[in-house]
């Protein structure tokens, strides 16, 4: 059965009016993409996965092969979208995500976040579909306003290191909008803060992946700072009901997908020890440029429009993360 879609908006268990039978997602083998993926197939849709696999993996997406409901496609957004047949959701995830990847590769973030997303808006006009923008809680910058809502516009360094994955994401919203008010297209916004779970990169340069990773081998974590600047952090699972939620909606957004559990980033490490047994020791580096101070999501619309809300303990998601990178090949190998 496919995920239903109410046209007032409301909640798909408030009566379901549409049904999504085959769905799009781009940068479906990257991380959280990968997630996306199994969920809809789980939901009954059908799903085309298309990835350049710049940053996402085949294998993220390897156990979803045999699935006859699956097809998995190279192709770069940033260059073109074909699909043959119907589509009635398409949602846009193809982007570097990490700090790592976004400065490795500035350009193709910033070809993504503008080309990339015309092109899967241009898809989903073809299609008559649904579109889901992945937007981000970097749109909000280093933000004055704690925590944050969705009618905050930010506070964004746009020639700063992290400009260039912050500003393809505030013109990806842009362009999405004007899709939806020029062309009448039926489009929405999430914005994702700090997700977290099974198939993250080990050196994709993020906290936990981080954190976990040394602490499993022993090696000291890197703490930037002092470690008091704050970060929310949802699981992947929670992530991924939120995002589908406002897919089986008729809501525009944007809107804040995250946990609104605010931890200091030593917090976050002195965590990831306790649950990995590990008697590493904790070292504090110097913080990058642009930094973000606080992160915290307002979750109040996100509660209000879609019925959702997290579910899932950090201590329960941690623990399931740190077992699925214990039992990665070489994972307590030195760096």
């Amino acid at each position: 059965m496919g995920i239903a879609v109410d046209p007032t908006g409301e909640p798909p268990a408030h009566g379901p009016a549409r049904r999504f039978a085959r769905a799009v997602v781009t940068g479906g083998a990257g991380f959280l993409g990968s997630h996306l993926c199994e969920r809809l197939l789980n939901d009954g849709a059908e799903v085309v996965c298309l990835d350049n696999f710049l940053t996402g993996a085949p294998a993220n997406v390897a156990h979803l092969l045999p699935d006859p409901a699956f097809r998995l496609v190279r192709c770069d957004v940033s260059e073109f979208v074909h699909v043959p047949g119907d589509v009635d959701l398409v949602l846009h995830f193809a982007s570097p995500a990490s700090p790592l990847d976004y400065l490795e590769y500035p350009i193709h973030t910033l070809k993504v976040g503008s080309l990339g997303t015309l092109h899967a808006l241009g898809l989903a006009g073809e299609k008559n579909a649904r579109f889901v923008l992945a937007s981000t809680s970097e749109v909000y910058g280093d933000p004055l306003v704690h925590p944050q809502p969705e009618d905050y516009w930010g506070n964004v360094n746009p020639i700063g290191p992290r400009g260039v994955y912050d500003e393809a994401k505030r013109f990806s919203e842009a362009l999405a909008m004007a899709y939806r008010n020029a062309r009448g297209l039926d489009a929405a916004i999430v914005r994702i803060f700090n997700t977290y779970g099974p198939r993250m990169r080990p050196d994709d340069g993020r906290a936990i992946p981080a954190f976990t990773c040394a602490a499993l081998r022993g090696e000291p974590l890197r703490v930037h700072g002092d470690g008091s600047q704050t970060r929310s952090i949802s699981h992947v699972d929670d992530t991924v009901a939120g995002i589908l939620a406002l897919a089986a909606s008729a809501h525009s957004g944007p809107v804040n997908i995250g946990n609104p559990d605010e931890m200091s980033v030593l917090e976050l490490a002195r965590r990831i020890l306790d649950l990995t047994g590990s008697d590493a020791d904790i070292e504090f580096v110097e913080r990058p440029v642009d930094d973000p101070t606080t992160r915290r999501p307002d979750i109040t619309l996100a509660r209000e429009l879609l019925g959702w809300e997290p579910r899932v303990h950090w201590r329960e998601g941690l623990r399931t993360t740190i077992d699925w990178f214990a039992a990665q090949p070489g994972i307590h190998d030195a760096a």
